[in-house]
């Protein structure tokens, strides 16, 4: 049986994702921030992670590692956004700043490299971004702080991709306009479908350091 090891899975894409997984037969170990969900399986080991605590992040791993099953994909999932608008404009709030990269960035950066110990030779990474991360993409302020963090997030992709050649494949998605708690107002999207993209591209085997949105690939 293979593994997934999927962040954020109580509610949104995490949640669907790891529904998605465990239908087609994986173990999955999914994290919550809170240790909960409102779905169970036999096949679901679910732990506590909040990724802007250190501690947390190593107690989560310590724990992952001790389960001794190889992951065959890791899905960086877990994330937040935060207003920026202030009197009616978007503009860089340092705190909202720090709180975001510490949650979408440095915090997935340090779970990924605390597990990779337990990730199987040529296993599979994503990192769930978003067009909002894009240079290509964005022409105008939307919570800069999330942009920031996602744009970064793309980095780390093609960094470990360079670090894992030959090891491991990386990827960043866009997951698509998807209707869940952090969606902006043209979201459309089912998480569920969102997550059907993600878990083709996850169990395929595309090319690393890239970025991806329904199988294609999407500007940086």
């Amino acid at each position: 049986m293979k593994t997934a090891l999927i962040t954020g899975v109580s509610r949104g894409i995490g949640k669907a994702l790891a529904q998605r997984f465990l239908l087609e037969g994986y173990f999955v170990i999914g994290t919550s921030r809170k240790h909960v969900a409102d779905f169970s399986h036999k096949n679901l080991t679910l732990l506590r992670l909040d990724l802007t605590k250190p501690k947390s992040i190593k107690n989560c791993a310590k724990k992952i590692l001790n389960l001794k099953k190889p992951v065959d994909i890791l899905i960086n999932n877990a994330g937040a956004v935060w207003s920026e608008k202030d009197n009616g404009k978007m503009k860089i709030n340092i705190g909202i700043l720090r709180k975001t990269l510490e949650t979408n960035l440095i915090g997935p950066v340090d779970f990924t490299l605390s597990v990779m110990p337990v990730l199987k030779t040529k296993g599979h990474i994503i990192n769930v971004s978003s067009r909002q991360g894009s240079l290509n993409y964005v022409h105008e302020i939307k919570n800069p702080s999330y942009q920031i963090s996602k744009a970064a997030l793309n980095m780390f992709t093609r960094v470990l991709s360079f670090q894992l050649k030959n090891t491991a494949t990386v990827s960043s998605v866009h997951p698509g306009a998807v209707m869940t708690d952090m969606a902006a107002a043209d979201a459309n999207m089912p998480a569920e479908e969102a997550a059907g993209y993600i878990y083709d591209l996850a169990t395929s085997k595309p090319k690393t350091g890239q970025f991806w949105f329904k199988g294609k690939p999407f500007p940086w």
